[in-house]
């Protein structure tokens, strides 16, 4: 059964609040902390521990592991890792307004691929305005970007991967949605996390991290990482454990607002809800563009906000469906115009025969019991 207003709109207001605040909550916590795959490992790991502890205790139900899921999550995953990988490294060298510019233009890709892969058709007039506007935006912001005024192209590397992965991840994830099914809510999240911890873990052997990690051990945490975490301003350690946290939840919210509206939809609302951390960001602290670069990340979002969802392509099947949809109304009501360039001679046998169930059609033609019965034999 399809989801009602009520639940669309409440999957996507707790998404948008767990993705519009965890953006910030990283950034703010690589400031202090820059170490990314180790800090997303962490999440990763605090999220399977919370929903096999909840489950150890009868809490929450969990869905078996199984060949058949794993490996067309491994794909998810492979473009889940990177993703998050580029997205923190992004974070780590730009501002936010960088990431959120990329993230922005993702469903210019994202429609198209929706189009090839998923059976929808391609956007509307104004939905091609839309996207228009959030390339217009995306175009005047690099313009107004200091670090690709500086670097040039090469600034960009990180944040051209995340949106690459990301378009990928939001596609395929909504065929995943349609073809795996779970018997609970956490299946998706449980998957995606224990399939994405090992790749994170991977990511920071090769970026050094652990070095760094064992590093910080040795000069402030007196040799132990309870030292070293004992070592770590409240701020940090608050920082680290509000992000456990919104990352448990936004793994929840994502797959609850992915399986109720389309890929380019899911990935529109995960532009707009960074209204608040583009806000939040200015008064936080000065590690933001210029007003505007800013003004010009707000085209990208109001570009979003009047983009329309795609319907779906239609079928063979569904028309024919149509047409005989069709066929059965004008019988049914005695209309003696023609079907399908046909002729169609309306008599009580004709009617009784397209509506032997349906009692109210009968009782409105006042057809006996006798003649009814004879006729639908």
């Amino acid at each position: 059964m399809p989801p009602g207003r009520t639940e669309i709109v409440l999957s996507i207001i707790c998404y948008s609040l767990c993705s519009g605040s965890l953006i910030l909550i990283n950034k703010l916590t690589l400031y202090n902390l820059p170490l990314p795959s180790i800090i997303i490992s962490l999440q990763l790991f605090f999220t399977i521990c919370f929903i096999y502890a909840l489950n150890l205790f009868d809490l929450l139900p969990v869905d078996v592991l199984k060949w058949e899921f794993i490996k067309p999550y491994l794909i998810y995953t492979v473009a889940f890792s990177i993703g998050v990988f580029s997205n923190m490294i992004s974070l780590k060298n730009s501002n936010v307004e960088t990431v959120i510019v990329f993230r922005s233009t993702a469903p210019l890709v994202v429609c198209v691929l929706e189009s090839i892969f998923l059976g929808r058709e391609l956007p509307s007039r104004r939905s091609c305005l839309a996207l228009g506007m959030i390339g217009l935006g995306g175009f005047c912001y690099a313009a107004t970007d200091k670090a690709f005024q500086d670097l040039g192209v090469g600034a960009y590397f990180w944040p051209l991967v995340y949106l690459c992965a990301i378009s990928f991840e939001m596609v395929y994830g909504k065929v995943i949605v349609q073809n795996v099914k779970f018997v609970t809510r956490s299946g998706p999240v449980q998957y995606t996390n224990l399939l994405g911890l090992f790749p994170m873990i991977i990511f920071a052997m090769m970026d050094g991290e652990f070095e760094m990690l064992e590093k910080h051990r040795i000069d402030e945490g007196g040799g132990t990482y309870l030292g070293l975490l004992q070592s770590l301003p409240l701020k940090v350690v608050t920082l680290l454990v509000v992000g456990c946290l919104v990352g448990t939840l936004i793994g929840y919210s994502s797959w609850w607002c992915r399986g109720n509206i389309s890929a380019t939809s899911f990935t529109l609302v995960g532009v707009i809800n960074k209204c608040i951390t583009i806000i939040a960001n200015v008064f936080i602290w000065d590690q933001h563009a210029v007003p505007l670069g800013i003004a010009s990340l707000f085209l990208s979002i109001l570009g979003g906000v009047l983009y329309q969802q795609a319907p779906m392509k239609k079928t063979k099947d569904a028309d024919d469906t149509i047409e005989e949809d069709d066929t059965s109304k004008k019988l049914l009501y005695n209309d003696t115009d023609k079907v399908n360039g046909q002729d169609i001679e309306t008599n009580e046998e004709n009617f009784i025969r397209l509506n032997c169930n349906d009692s109210e059609a009968k009782e409105r033609k006042g057809v006996s019991f006798k003649y009814e019965s004879e006729v639908c034999q």
